[in-house]
Formats: C-alpha cells, structure tokens, sequence
C-alpha cells in the first residue's frame, strides 16, 4: 500500500506540472500572436520552446508513466467502473492537445500564425475543462 500512494503521490505532481504547462503555452500563444516587434516574437518563440521541452514533455511522459503504474496496480478494481474509461479518453484528449500545441508552436517559429486570436483565446480554455471533468471523474466516481 504504501508504494501505490507514492505512485498516487508522484502522479499527481506530474500532473500538476503538466497542467501549468497546459494553461501556459497557450497564454503564451495568445500574447504572441499579438506581438509586432521581430524581438518579441524571438522571445516568445525561446519562452515556448523552453516550456514545452522542458517542463511540458517530462511531466507528460512521468504521468502517464506513473498513471499507467497505477492503472496496472489497481486494474482489478478499476476496470469495471466506467469513470475510468472516460478518465482515459480524456487523458487520451490532453495528449492531443499537447501535440497540437507543438503544431501551434512550430508555425510561431516560421513566423506564421495558424489561427486567430480569438480561436487561441477559446482553445486557452480547454484544458481547464479537461481537468474540472478528470478531478470530477476521479473524487466522485459517478458511474
């Protein structure tokens, strides 16, 4: 038991870590789109990048390692529940997220914006959406 609650433990850091970067690069796509000055926009594309190498893909890759640990620990319990189903296509969306945002990032470095600044400003959003549902699914176990 008390490996499985450092597991738990180190799971949610990870996911705590992850998320600040799910909340961030896309703030920083929104200050960037707007940006006019050539040494903003350098700035900008080093802030993301930074961010998305360094903090963003480890704490990725450590919770769904972690995640995945847990999963394995407690199949018996927890493949019956549907809240873990639904858990795992969200955790399967955030992966896509998190993938588009290198999409986003990589057309910033060319100097080129694929979206307005309306659709960054709702596209800020989703993640916040992802994790009230996760923490909901998680805690309450509805179904």
């Amino acid at each position: 038991m008390t490996m499985y609650l450092w597991l738990k433990a180190l799971h949610i850091i990870f996911v705590v870590t992850w998320f600040a970067g799910l909340f961030y690069l896309p703030r920083l796509f929104i200050y960037h789109s707007s940006t006019t000055d050539q040494a903003g926009k350098e700035r900008f594309k080093v802030m993301e990048r930074k961010l998305y190498r360094v903090i963003m893909n480890p704490s990725m890759i450590l919770t769904l390692v972690f995640g995945i640990w847990l999963l394995i620990e407690s199949w018996l319990a927890f493949s019956t529940q549907g809240w873990i189903w639904l858990k795992l296509v969200l955790v399967l969306a955030l992966i896509g997220y998190h993938h588009y945002c290198l999409r986003i990032m990589k057309a910033f470095a060319l100097d080129r914006q694929i979206h307005s600044e309306k659709f960054l400003r709702i596209f800020n959003e989703l993640p916040a959406l992802v994790l009230i549902a996760a923490v909901i699914l998680v805690v309450v176990k509805p179904f």
